[in-house]
């Protein structure tokens, strides 16, 4: 799940309310059929409560099978929908990926009107990432080109598209990047990734920046059974890294990179956490306590960040 944001980042309201997407699926007994029919719906949160209010994009004739992460941007009057586009609609169940996006224009209610039809965000994979265009797949071991997160650079204003990514030329089955695009003036274009865990890690999940305090913030989510065989003491959790500029070196936060980790008696408790300009985490409930799927928003936190050290501040105060 994510907010809609302004172009700092921060949570915007729409209508007088506080508006996030998540990825919606009917209740099929089987947790991991999911992944095969989600579609993005519109979730109000009010007075510490979630409220579902329906899908985003309408029902249309497209290319793609389902609707997988992204984010949310409200600028000057326009929402933008920036996510991923899975499977394709010619065959059914398959783990191809595509960043796409859709723009719809607030009208006089303050709500989003007519959508635009959704449309790919660059074409291709570029010669930094390894195409994510196989069919059949395994979850966890499938390569990436999903999650596309928006950033406005505050130095520059150049604007960035984060997204989860798998290293192109690897020798190594553990290749995940944290894949980068920078808008152009004909359109989005693929950059370098700015890191990657080449041999260590096959997924950096949800990949997203912030900008907090002069520093900059690269954040992603990842489990353990995706670290390499020699690294699966690694806890599943939320990871950075700090830099000073979107040119300069990435640092691991807190020395290791970790900044969040589900407790070692339940280490699925939580997954896929999302970092806002006002540093608050969002994330959904993976497994209950009594082992059951959750499938529901988790309590959200705020982190405190000062410099190249990350830590929970407090549990956000109910709005």
């Amino acid at each position: 799940m994510w907010p809609v944001q302004d172009a700092h980042g921060a949570r915007a309201l729409i209508a007088g309310r506080e508006l996030w997407m998540a990825l919606t699926a009917p209740d099929r007994g089987d947790p991991a059929l999911r992944h095969f029919e989600a579609k993005i719906h519109w979730i109000e949160r009010r007075g510490g409560a979630w409220h579902d209010r329906g899908p985003v994009l309408p029902d249309l004739a497209i290319p793609y099978e389902r609707e997988w992460a992204g984010s949310a941007l409200l600028d000057q009057g326009v929402v933008t929908l920036f996510f991923t586009a899975a499977g394709t609609a010619a065959r059914a169940g398959g783990y191809q990926q595509e960043l796409w996006s859709a723009s719809a224009p607030l009208g006089a209610d303050g709500w989003p009107g007519e959508w635009s039809f959704p449309t790919p965000l660059v074409t291709g994979y570029g010669p930094h990432y390894m195409p994510a265009d196989a069919h059949e797949g395994e979850a966890g071991k499938i390569k990436a080109f999903r999650d596309p997160a928006y950033f406005r650079d505050p130095a520059d204003g150049g604007e960035y598209l984060a997204f989860t990514a798998s290293l192109a030329g690897s020798g190594s089955a553990f290749n995940g990047a944290f894949g980068l695009a920078l808008k152009g003036a004909n359109g989005w274009i693929l950059m370098p990734p700015c890191l990657h865990a080449e041999g260590v890690n096959n997924e950096l999940e949800r990949a997203h920046l912030v900008y907090h305090a002069k520093h900059y913030y690269a954040f992603w989510s990842t489990q353990t059974a995706t670290f390499a065989p020699d690294l699966r003491h690694a806890p599943g959790g939320l990871y950075g890294m700090v830099a000073d500029s979107m040119a300069d070196p990435w640092r691991p936060l807190n020395g290791t990179g970790l900044v969040l980790a589900n407790p070692v008696d339940r280490p699925l408790q939580t997954y896929s956490w999302f970092v806002d300009a006002s540093l608050t985490v969002c994330s959904f409930v993976d497994v209950l306590p009594d082992g059951s799927f959750g499938g529901v928003p988790a309590p959200l936190l705020r982190l405190a960040l000062d410099g190249d050290r990350a830590s929970v501040h407090a549990a956000e105060q109910v709005a």
